[in-house]
């Protein structure tokens, strides 16, 4: 089968390490930071980034829209930390100003774990690709679920512990939309992009 083709929004963030990562799982890659850079694709990612900057560039470059669109046609995604909150159809303590991609019915909050110096790695049980190693910066959680949305993977720990991050929620799945808090580009491990590419190339057969 030909490699599926698979575009990276590099607007700001990790892109590079999404496109190794992607490469890797048997995809191959392109730059989405124009409208037409979305022609032919099989699929999209999000990558980790500052979300309030990711969310004004693509303003600045037209592309908002553009991608509204292309994730409500049932374009499959796949977004790492900023990507997930870019996803959420509700951000708590996100700018005022700040608009989202939509795609995924969950309530997400900013920076949930803390700011820069509060990053962590932990090991996570993650539905459908095993255990995982996450590296999580300034990264959000999901405080909420819809209907239709599956959960993968969740922080170890019980959460009436008094670790406020225990048993929060860090990887959803929603039809052809698939998002993290945490990322997986940056471990070497490239599982969850595996997984992301099967999900391309089973909806595009």
């Amino acid at each position: 089968m030909t490699a599926p083709r698979i575009g990276v929004l590099a607007l700001q963030g990790d892109v590079r390490e999404h496109d190794r990562a992607l490469e890797a799982a048997g995809a191959s890659t392109v730059h989405v930071r124009r409208v037409g850079d979305l022609t032919g694709l099989a699929g999209l990612v999000l990558p980790g980034g500052e979300s309030t900057t990711i969310s004004r560039l693509l303003s600045v470059f037209e592309l908002l829209e553009p991608l509204r669109a292309a994730v409500a046609g049932g374009l499959p995604v796949y977004g790492s930390c900023a990507g997930l909150i870019l996803l959420a159809e509700t951000v708590l303590d996100g700018r005022p100003d700040q608009q989202g991609v939509g795609g995924l019915d969950v309530v997400v909050r900013r920076n949930a774990f803390g700011r820069q110096v509060d990053s962590f790695e932990t090991d996570l049980a993650f539905t459908g690709v095993g255990h995982v190693h996450a590296v999580f910066i300034r990264a959000p959680w999901v405080e909420s679920t819809g209907e239709g949305v599956e959960v993968l993977a969740a922080v170890p720990g019980s959460p009436s512990s008094a670790d406020p991050a225990a048993g929060r929620v860090v990887a959803v799945r929603q039809g052809p939309v698939l998002a993290t808090s945490f990322h997986p580009e940056l471990t070497g491990d490239h599982r969850v992009h595996r997984m992301f590419v099967d999900m391309v190339k089973e909806i595009s057969s």
